[in-house]
């Protein structure tokens, strides 16, 4: 007799779920058309002859200001549960302005050095 019989239930979610996604790369691989020339090669696979080269750098200032607007909307999902609380202590709030001086410090430095120019 197993033990844990309590997580039968968790192993059996992970082994359905592990289980699937390798199924389903394995059929698509099996069932997969396997076509390759020149088409596949190019940029655009629609037909449409294309007009210089497709590739092409990106400043890192993109990166840079989609990093910061994650870190900041994470710091949102994180303080929204807080501020819905109505019985707030006084340490609670000293400990949420230190949750919020960490991203903010950080994007103080980035401004200062300039590595994010667009914000």
């Amino acid at each position: 007799m197993f033990i844990l019989y309590e997580y039968d239930i968790f192993w059996a979610f992970l082994i359905i779920s592990s289980v699937i996604p390798i199924l389903a790369f394995l059929f698509s691989g099996i069932l997969a058309p396997i076509s390759k020339g020149p088409e596949k090669l190019s940029s655009y696979e629609s037909g449409i002859e294309p007009i210089g080269d497709a590739w092409l750098q990106f400043r890192i200032r993109y990166y840079m200001f989609a990093l910061v607007f994650v870190v900041f909307d994470v710091e949102t999902v994180f303080l929204y549960p807080w501020a819905m609380s109505f019985d707030i202590g006084r340490i609670r709030i000293y400990r949420s302005f230190n949750f919020r001086a960490y991203p903010n410090c950080w994007f103080s430095l980035c401004m200062v050095k300039r590595s994010i120019g667009m914000v």
